[in-house]
């Protein structure tokens, strides 16, 4: 007997060129409109065809965003996504697969599943995806007509005879799903308490560009390299809705420089890559700096060195982003860490961008892009954004003298001056110089917008009662959801998190908040990158580091485990 009351992790796994991204977006879609709290990723090998892909979907009891280890339910589309998956399979999962696809590897336990051969009796192979969601639904009890209404309406543009074949493959399947599990009880979580039109069901890679949209992007300029390219591809397919100019660059060096001439042309530039690509475009970094011309930057993190593991996740870039560019000159670096964080983070990046004439730098990765989730409509917010630009006069001065560093932005053609800009050092006119006092002046002048960055730097927000608490556990960027399941489910007074949307510079608030507590830092790198830059800006140390960088995000039981571990050393 079998009953799942929070929380079903379901796993889908099977060969690329399977289907297993149209079984799973349609089983989202059908059971978002349900009312459920839905979570769900993604982890694919670099390869068209074949390999083993999975994707997990977890339907909850709250609004969960983090990777569970547990497998509830494996519908194996290959032989080879059983032996994949066996460090998450355990004795409660239930494994649905095809006993003729599975010669040799085929165990007892198994529940002999004919994806293939009712798809085959529908008329094509293809159907095979289709009759899994019909499958899982029958095994969940959702009723079939909220599937076969999505598959009229996603197929009427193919004929209604594709329609119907769908929808003979998903009945087949539903059947089977329905028969199979009598005399098991799959009881779904409860639905939210919002009606599904309060909700949305979006990835990392909508929500990104929707922040970068509603910031007043107006100018891209991109490489394609994956997952940063998710941004450019966006833009791309909004770019005359919204018009939005899209640039796809020869490299990424010219792509950078195409964002940083845009934006001094006037334009809300951004630039999207990975972080070998980032390497390339660190000349132009120092060049923004130099100028002192906003240009915002994202950064879709995936492990490296070199090539790495392109199609998997990491948080390696931290460094790269942090010291990238040559010379001293000031910098931002934000990481969101949810969907919520992901609308706000490209319409801060562009406020600070723009305010500051800085290069602003967005660190994602490819678990949070590619991670599906449902938010609530509300919770979507536009931040005001004013045009820093002023119409020039005719004595202008780019690089102005000003009690703060910052000069007031001109861009051609808007007013009567003359916008020199040089990336030698200059004068205020923007005229090459090689005065040692002026030399002097404008490192100063560059300088001092750091004291007013550093006031502005956003804050962490604060996980848990951290005024009872005598281990701070702090991560950023993605790893905000796994930190706030593990510490729900653990539930000690003496755990309190903090999750940095922004990590450099650190706001000088933060070190009060730190004192007198042991300080543990989860990343997903190799040696801590963060914890050595709160460290350094703080002069704090930091106790244990729980660190990550075989190619997967944290699992909830991973971080509740060592977590517990640390508490319990503690005690000793």
């Amino acid at each position: 007997m079998y009953h799942y009351l929070h929380d079903i992790s379901m796993v889908f796994a099977g060969e690329a060129g399977q289907g297993l991204q149209t079984v799973t977006e349609t089983l989202l879609r059908i059971l978002e409109k349900s009312g459920y709290n839905l979570f769900s990723c993604t982890e694919y090998m670099s390869r068209i065809r074949g390999g083993c892909n999975t994707t997990e979907i977890r339907i909850t009891d709250n609004n969960c965003t983090a990777y569970l280890k547990r497998i509830d339910m494996l519908f194996a589309l290959s032989p080879l996504s059983v032996e994949h998956l066996q460090s998450r399979i355990t004795n409660g999962t239930l494994i649905f697969a095809e006993k003729s696809e599975f010669t040799g590897r085929w165990k007892a336990e198994y529940i002999d599943t004919p994806f293939k051969k009712f798809a085959i009796e529908t008329g094509s192979p293809v159907f095979a995806n289709t009759v899994a969601a019909g499958t899982v639904l029958g095994i969940i009890g959702i009723p079939i007509e909220r599937l076969t209404d999505y598959l009229r309406e996603q197929f009427a543009a193919k004929g209604a005879d594709i329609a119907s074949k769908n929808c003979t493959a998903a009945e087949l399947g539903y059947n089977f799903g329905r028969e199979k599990t009598a005399d098991k009880s799959i009881l779904l979580p409860s639905q939210g308490t919002n009606e599904p039109a309060e909700r949305l069901l979006m990835d990392g890679n909508a929500a990104l560009g929707i922040s970068a949209i509603a910031a007043g992007c107006n100018f891209i300029s991109s490489y394609p390299m994956s997952p940063g390219t998710s941004l450019l591809t966006f833009l791309a397919a909004k770019s005359k809705t919204f018009g939005v100019i899209v640039d796809q660059a020869e490299d990424e060096i010219a792509a950078i420089n195409a964002g940083i001439g845009a934006s001094y042309a006037g334009a809300r530039a951004v630039v999207s890559t990975s972080g070998g690509g980032f390497a390339l475009m660190q000349e132009g970094v120092s060049l923004a700096g130099m100028l002192e011309t906003p240009i915002v930057i994202h950064i879709g993190q995936r492990p490296g060195p070199a090539t790495g593991l392109p199609t998997r996740t990491e948080q390696g870039d931290l460094n790269l982003a942090l010291y990238a560019g040559h010379g001293d000159f000031a910098r931002a670096i934000l990481a969101p860490g949810t969907l919520e964080e992901l609308i706000e983070s490209m319409q801060q990046a562009f406020r600070l961008a723009h305010r500051f004439q800085i290069p602003v730098i967005v660190l994602t990765d490819q678990y949070l892009l590619d991670a599906i989730t449902t938010i609530e409509r509300k919770s979507i917010k536009r931040l005001p954004f004013k045009s820093s630009i002023i119409k020039t006069k005719a004595d202008y001065q780019r690089f102005a003298f000003t009690v703060n560093g910052l000069s007031p932005r001109g861009v051609p053609g808007y007013g009567e001056g003359r916008v020199r800009v040089d990336s030698d050092e200059h004068d205020e006119n923007g005229l090459i110089t090689e005065s040692f006092a002026i030399r002097r002046q404008m490192v100063e002048k560059r300088l001092k917008r750091k004291s007013a960055l550093s006031e502005s730097a956003l804050m962490p927000s604060i996980i848990g009662s951290i005024n009872e608490a005598a281990t701070v556990v702090i991560a950023w960027g993605s790893n905000r959801g796994v930190l706030e399941e593990a510490l729900d489910i653990i539930g000690s007074k003496k755990l309190a998190g903090l999750h940095f949307a922004q990590l450099f510079p650190l706001n000088p608030k933060l070190k009060p908040l730190l004192e007198k507590r042991k300080i543990v830092v989860m990343e997903n790198n190799a040696t801590g990158q963060f914890a050595d830059l709160l460290s350094l800006q703080t002069g704090l140390s930091i106790a244990k580091r729980i660190v990550k960088a075989t190619g997967e995000p944290f699992s909830v039981e991973e971080v509740v485990h060592a977590l517990k571990t640390k508490i319990n050393h503690d005690h000793e």
